[in-house]
């Protein structure tokens, strides 16, 4: 039966609504034979689009169930056992789910962390610490596997050991890794949790998949949090599905001179509650946080001269000769100053510029 399944969603020209009405008509290998008999019709799909499924290769059905055993990939129908409990009553859920690794990962509490591609090296490093923090109080987290803050926060939930399951919502097809650059991570996330999507295996991330991904993000999430984001970036997307399910939205505040950090000041502005330690999302989840380990950033105190050089880097990032113009220190001793801040991780640099990590 999930064969046909499949099959169905790979067809030509298919969409997300075509195939949610082909499936509300009868049950997957029906609708198969259906489409495929020249002389029937079906209900809601134009001759057009009929002519092109039926163009599709004969063996469709059975070379789709080879795909997805050879690649471990797992189908699941809406309505079946196996599909995720928090989708089952979305009204946009996806008729058919592809899955990289586990199904039965749904059961831990969930908080989506999405953000920026253009992130800062300051709202990485604060995704990837709430990443793993929240895993670490077992609760899932469920993000894009996008460059940027997405990523960043699944770095930090596989790096909990013993935490709660990722979960990754993707826009092509499980076994499609993209970015490339992301390979042993999107490995990583399948092995202790699941890589979704509603894209078939081999199936390319098309620039118009990645808001329908979003819609899913936000539904498996019980409380999103936007790290970092531009005004009219990306992530909006993903918000606004998430305020159209009653989701709770928070954001992370940021400088107001920070680009990446427009989009979460007009959260918070409008109202989102804002995020600034792990604490904050557990109490909006209704977690008892007294257990909480950790909830702070695990670092030796600055010293006063070191202190000194970690303000002037508060609202921005900084060269090293800016920072030593703007201390009256010599840029030797700066040199050092930074060295140690950057091993103590209150600091890091990228390109020539240096950002303080005080989140």
């Amino acid at each position: 039966m999930w064969a046909y399944a499949a099959a169905l969603a790979a067809l030509p020209l298919q969409t997300h609504g075509r195939l949610r009405r082909v499936l509300s008509l009868g049950v997957p290998d029906e609708m198969w034979e259906r489409i495929m008999n020249s002389s029937v019709s079906v209900p809601g799909i134009s001759d057009d689009v009929l002519s092109a499924w039926r163009s599709t290769r004969r063996d469709a059905v059975g070379h789709m169930e080879d795909v997805c055993r050879t690649k471990n990939i797992w189908v699941s129908v809406r309505g079946d056992t196996a599909y995720p409990q928090p989708l089952v009553s979305d009204p946009h859920a996806p008729a058919v789910l592809f899955a990289l690794g586990s199904l039965q990962h749904f059961a831990h509490r969930r908080v989506g962390i999405i953000g920026t591609r253009l992130a800062t090296q300051s709202g990485r490093h604060f995704a990837r610490t709430l990443g793993e923090q929240l895993s670490n109080e077992h609760v899932s987290v469920v993000s894009g596997l996008a460059r940027g803050i997405d990523v960043e926060a699944h770095v930090g939930s596989v790096r909990s050991e013993g935490g709660a399951p990722p979960i990754a919502v993707v826009a092509g097809g499980p076994d499609v890794v993209y970015p490339p650059e992301h390979s042993n991570m999107w490995h990583n996330v399948a092995e202790r949790g699941v890589v979704l999507s509603e894209s078939p295996p081999g199936s390319t991330p098309e620039p118009y998949k990645f808001p329908l991904r979003n819609r899913i993000l936000a539904a498996l999430s019980e409380v999103l949090v936007v790290v970092e984001s531009r005004s009219t970036g990306g992530s909006m997307t993903t918000v606004r599905e998430a305020m159209k399910r009653d989701i709770t939205v928070m954001a992370v505040p940021g400088s107001p001179h920070v680009k990446p950090s427009e989009g979460t000041n007009d959260l918070l502005r409008d109202g989102c509650a804002p995020v600034t330690c792990v604490d904050d999302v557990l109490v909006m989840l209704g977690l008892d946080t007294r257990r909480v380990g950790g909830s702070q950033i695990g670092r030796l105190p600055p010293s006063a001269r070191e202190l000194r050089i970690l303000d002037l880097m508060e609202n921005r990032p900084l060269t090293l000769d800016e920072i030593a113009l703007l201390s009256g220190v010599p840029i030797v001793d700066v040199a050092v100053v930074l060295g140690t801040l950057e091993a103590m991780g209150w600091v890091a640099h990228s390109d020539g510029w240096w950002e303080a990590l005080t989140r």
